[in-house]
């Protein structure tokens, strides 16, 4: 089994950019996951719940394998991720979240299908994906049990 993540920081590297003042959106710091953080053992294992939450469609990427890891990474690719939109995050949730996801990541804005603004954590290092896309029930088959652990073990 791989590490839950490759040399985890400490602390976030991430801030978790503010969205510019008057947007039209309900949520405007949402989050949108698309691996891993679809389910809820994993956010219980990391941030003690699961938020409130919408399915939601990404056009213009996919979760793609990673090579050697059990978690996906997001890029650009023809058609549309499936994932859910995290929604009510507070700022101690952002950094547990930000830290996790580590340098190899990069949260960004996207457009969701249906025009709502989300955030997400866009893989880095091409060389590293895969042709494949990644499989949320091979990961629950093989991986979901021990990963769990390895975030409880993380985050303690």
């Amino acid at each position: 089994m791989s590490d839950v993540r490759p040399q985890l920081p400490q602390a976030g590297p991430h801030p978790h950019p503010s969205p510019p003042r008057g947007e039209a959106t309900p949520e405007p710091n949402a989050l949108f996951v698309y691996g891993t953080l679809l389910f809820p053992e994993v956010l219980h294992a990391l941030i003690g719940r699961k938020p409130e939450s919408v399915m939601a469609s990404a056009p213009g990427w996919r979760a793609a394998v990673l090579y050697g890891r059990p978690y996906p990474g997001l890029v650009p690719a023809d058609g549309a991720v499936t994932g859910r939109l995290l929604m009510g995050l507070e700022p101690e949730e952002w950094r547990v979240l930000d830290a996790f996801e580590g340098e190899e990541y990069e949260p960004r804005r996207i457009e969701l299908a249906d025009g709502r603004p989300g955030w997400v954590y866009v893989w880095l290092d091409p060389e590293s994906v895969a042709t494949e896309d990644w499989s949320a029930e091979q990961f629950a088959a093989r991986h979901l049990a021990d990963y769990v652990d390895n975030c409880a073990a993380w985050r303690d």
